[in-house]
């Protein structure tokens, strides 16, 4: 009797890599974004502690966006709210990503510093 052998085959075996492949190669391209997206936030958060009036919120923005390599956004695109006798800082950006010919993928990232996290004001 012959015994039947399990397991995949060179096809199967050569799909799951292409699989595998494209996979870490899409998440090469997204973790930085998310990256920045995180700096972003932070950063809002630092210059909404700092006070002070809408451009100095701006000029605290920038500066930590220098250091935490934000260059998606900057201190003019942030949307600027006085909410209960509170400066409210929020921002929405798009960030795309090429992947083959002409497919791409769209990344939206908005976030805000408001306490029930309301949606913010979508900037252009």
């Amino acid at each position: 009797m012959q015994k039947r052998q399990d397991g995949i085959s060179l096809v199967g075996l050569i799909f799951a890599l292409a699989l595998v492949g494209f996979v870490l190669v899409l998440g090469l391209k997204i973790v930085p974004t998310y990256t920045e997206y995180r700096a972003i936030q932070n950063a809002i958060v630092s210059a909404k502690a700092t006070g002070g009036s809408v451009v100095e919120i701006q000029k605290a923005f920038d500066a930590s966006a220098v250091s935490g390599y934000v260059t998606s956004i900057t201190g003019r695109d942030l949307v600027i709210e006085k909410v209960n006798n509170e400066f409210e800082v929020s921002f929405a950006y798009e960030k795309k990503i090429p992947l083959v010919g002409p497919a791409s993928l769209l990344l939206e990232y908005e976030g805000t510093t408001a306490k029930g996290g309301a949606a913010p004001a979508k900037t252009q």
